[in-house]
C-alpha cells in the first residue's frame, strides 16, 4: 500500500494513504481528521506529530472484545441496561489538539446515541508491554481524559494484574486500584460488573502476542 510524508502547511492529496513510513511527520488536527490511513496500524496525533504504532496484540484485543460483548449483553438483557447508550472499540478521541486512539469507548446516561466526536463517558485501556505505552496509558492519557471530562477511565493491566479506575470528582480524578480478586461496579452502569480476573484469564490463554 502507498504511504506518504507530509510537512506542516502542506495539505494531504486526495487518495494518499498514510502508513508506517509516515511515523513522525508533522500534522495539524485538521489534516489528521481528513487523512486516510492504512488500517494495518494504529494512529495518534500528539503535539502536532503523527505517531504510528502496531495494532493491539491478541492478548489485548481478546479481552477488549469480551468487554464489548459483556457491555452489549448488559444493555440488552439487564433491567438497568438502558443506562448504556453505546460502546465501540478502537476509535479516536479528541483531546484538544491531540487525537488519542482509545481501546474502548463507552457512552452512558445520555438516553440516545452519542453525537459525532462526543466525549465518551467511560474509556477503557488495555495496557501493552512497551514502557512508552505504559507511561502513556497511566499518565499522559489520564491527564488528557481528565481535561475533557471523561467521567471514568479504566486501565486494565495484565502485567501488574490490577485494574486502575479514575473517577472524575469535580475537575480532578480520584484513583482506585483493584486486584484480581475484586470486582468493580460503577454508578454509571448500575448492575454491571468488571471482573479483572476474567480478563486476565482471557489474556493468559494466548501463548504469545503473535498467536492469531
Amino acid at each position: 500500500m502507498a504511504t506518504a510524508t507530509l510537512t506542516r502547511g502542506r495539505k494531504p492529496r486526495s487518495g494518499v494513504l498514510f502508513g508506517i513510513e509516515s511515523n513522525g511527520i508533522l500534522m495539524t488536527p485538521e489534516e489528521f481528521d481528513r487523512a486516510e490511513f492504512d488500517d494495518s496500524y494504529r494512529y495518534e496525533l500528539i503535539n502536532g506529530v503523527l505517531v504510528v504504532s502496531p495494532l493491539a496484540s491478541i492478548r489485548e484485543a481478546d479481552p477488549n472484545e469480551e468487554l464489548g460483548f459483556l457491555l452489549r449483553a448488559y444493555q440488552k438483557y439487564h433491567r438497568h441496561g438502558k443506562a448504556l447508550d453505546f460502546t465501540i472499540a478502537e476509535r479516536h478521541v479528541k483531546t484538544g489538539a491531540n487525537r488519542r486512539r482509545a481501546d474502548r469507548l463507552i457512552w452512558a446516561g445520555l438516553g440516545r446515541l452519542p453525537n459525532k466526536d462526543e466525549t465518551p463517558t467511560i474509556i477503557a485501556e488495555f495496557v501493552s508491554g512497551r514502557k512508552r505505552d505504559r507511561e502513556r496509558d497511566y499518565e499522559t492519557k489520564r491527564d488528557e481524559y481528565q481535561s475533557i471530562r471523561v467521567e471514568e477511565y479504566w486501565i486494565i493491566d495484565r502485567f501488574t494484574k490490577t485494574l486502575t479506575v479514575h473517577v472524575l470528582e469535580g475537575n480532578k480524578y480520584r484513583k482506585k486500584i483493584l486486584n484480581a480478586k475484586q470486582v468493580y461496579r460503577t454508578r454509571l452502569l448500575p448492575g454491571f460488573e468488571v471482573s479483572l480476573a476474567h480478563f486476565l484469564d482471557l489474556a493468559a490463554r494466548w501463548k504469545d502476542d503473535d498467536q492469531a
